[in-house]
């Protein structure tokens, strides 16, 4: 058995701010070229600024993945979120069907009055996770969650392969010595 095994999300996030980016990008563009008191130095320095928003918000999403490890589940998106869900933590997992696609927000997102967080990079394939106690996320301004709400481009194989390895586990006897220190 793996240690863990890999899985993409939805790449509809990434598209969306790439071609924001672009229009962004060619705003300013048409603004420094017509505009005749920019120096170089603040050209720059603004153009430092765009790089290195589009390597954080559009790059690094491509870069990560979600895993399923044999004790834990870790959601990545980009590299300003990250998520380590042990499996003593889940009450459940299910297809998240029951949320509208248009209900659905891009990226990292926790809907005020609404105990769920929804860590998006697309609004198909959805996986909801029931936590057994609400945590906080300094990603969502340190808001609290009791449930995540997360997409994969394979929800099949992420609910059987979750399945397999939350059932993997040899039982727990409790009449050996320091049983209750075994997880």
């Amino acid at each position: 058995m793996d240690k863990r095994i890999t899985l993409p999300y939805g790449r509809s996030l990434v598209l969306i701010r790439v071609a924001t980016f672009a229009v962004v990008a060619i705003a300013i563009g048409i603004a420094v070229a017509l505009s005749p008191s920019f120096s170089g130095l603040a050209t720059a320095l603004l153009g430092v600024v765009l790089v290195l928003y589009f390597v954080l918000s559009a790059v690094s999403p491509l870069l990560t993945e979600h895993w399923i490890t044999q004790s834990r589940i870790i959601l990545h998106q980009g590299w300003y979120f990250r998520a380590i869900i042990p499996f003593s933590d889940i009450v459940s997992v299910s297809a998240a069907d029951e949320i509208g696609r248009l209900r659905v927000p891009l990226g990292i997102h926790r809907p005020f009055g609404q105990p769920v967080l929804f860590v998006t990079g697309g609004r198909t394939n959805l996986v909801s996770v029931r936590l057994r106690e609400p945590r906080k996320f300094w990603q969502a301004f340190g808001l609290t969650a009791k449930e995540i709400v997360f997409d994969v481009e394979d929800r099949g194989r992420f609910l059987a392969a979750l399945e397999e390895r939350r059932h993997s586990f040899p039982p727990v006897e409790p009449d050996r010595p320091y049983a209750e220190l075994r997880n």
